[in-house]
């Protein structure tokens, strides 16, 4: 069991909340077709640019041949391309095509709705207490990649 420590049980909270958050706004990414690990692979290609097969793997914590299993589905539903890079024609690189981005920028679309819908639900104060967590979370993010 872990030492508790000084932020921990707010830590807990938010994790476990974020966790179930994400799960519940992924129900609607089943309309896309596309399983969780091709929609996390396909989102880093689409937000985070061009990236070779071994750093998307890396990117998604999972082995190379298992993302490129995944990157084989992707790539014969027209969801990316693999390119020669600029730089060296010996590297491939794998792109987010169009049509990849926008089934991808939907998806987000349909979730951030779904959580628009919810927090109608909420008073004007707790709205803004929420824009203000994700705000806190966001530098919290960025100071802790720095």
């Amino acid at each position: 069991m872990p030492v508790k420590k000084r932020n921990y049980d707010v830590a807990d909270a938010i994790h476990s909340a974020a966790i179930h958050l994400l799960r519940r706004l992924r129900r609607v990414d089943e309309e896309t077709g596309l399983s969780p690990p091709k929609l996390s692979a396909l989102s880093v290609l689409v937000f985070g640019g061009p990236r070779t097969m071994g750093q998307l793997a890396a990117a998604e914590q999972v082995r190379p041949a298992t993302m490129t299993r995944v990157v084989q589905d992707l790539l014969q539903n027209g969801l990316v391309t693999r390119e020669r890079a600029e730089e060296d024609a010996r590297v491939v690189v794998l792109k987010a095509t169009p049509k990849g981005a926008t089934l991808l920028k939907k998806g987000r679309s349909r979730r951030v709705e779904l959580l628009a819908e919810w927090m109608d639900q909420l008073a004007p104060q707790e709205v803004a207490t929420l824009r203000d967590a994700a705000r806190i979370i966001a530098d919290l993010l960025n100071s802790a990649n720095s």
